[in-house]
């Protein structure tokens, strides 16, 4: 069983000089209870179907699965996905000896901006770029599952 192990964090600076490489993201939910998700994502030409449990009781880990499918497999899916697809363009940036994955939100999460990093321990240290504002692992309202339910449009 795959452990995914990250932190999520809202980006508060500029992080585009340090950005390696870019991809846009589609992505929406076969199922989105909070027992478990199961997503459908599109990232660039290629297609992923995931499955991700519930939180382990750090509250920072849970179990994973994710397949590569056919691209056209997953189009066909993401129109049986419940209403809210999730538009993102996803930045890669490298601090220290770790990947940080910074999604900036389109459509109905436009203006919202998230920094994910991965760990191999829950403990695990590591660098923090000046851009990384609050960190918000322990708030529901980040998880990809809520924003297309709740947009982040919709919550002032």
């Amino acid at each position: 069983m795959a452990i995914e192990i990250e932190r999520k964090f809202l980006v508060t600076g500029d992080f585009r000089n340090e950005v390696i490489e870019s991809v846009n993201i589609r992505q929406g939910y076969l199922a989105s209870a909070p027992e478990r998700t199961v997503r459908v994502r599109i990232k660039g030409n290629r297609g992923f179907l995931t499955v991700k449990g519930k939180t382990d009781a750090s509250g920072i880990g849970r179990f994973e699965w994710e397949k590569e499918i056919d691209n056209d497999e997953a189009e066909d899916l993401l129109n049986l996905c419940e209403p809210g697809i999730i538009e993102k363009t996803r930045h890669i940036i490298y601090a220290g000896s770790h990947t940080f994955e910074v999604d900036e939100f389109r459509g109905e999460n436009s203006g919202l901006i998230i920094a994910e990093v991965e760990l191999t321990s829950a403990g695990e240290a590591f660098d923090k770029p000046s851009w990384l504002g609050p960190e918000v692992t322990h708030d529901h309202r980040y998880y990809n599952a809520w924003l297309s339910k709740n947009p982040f449009r919709l919550w002032k």
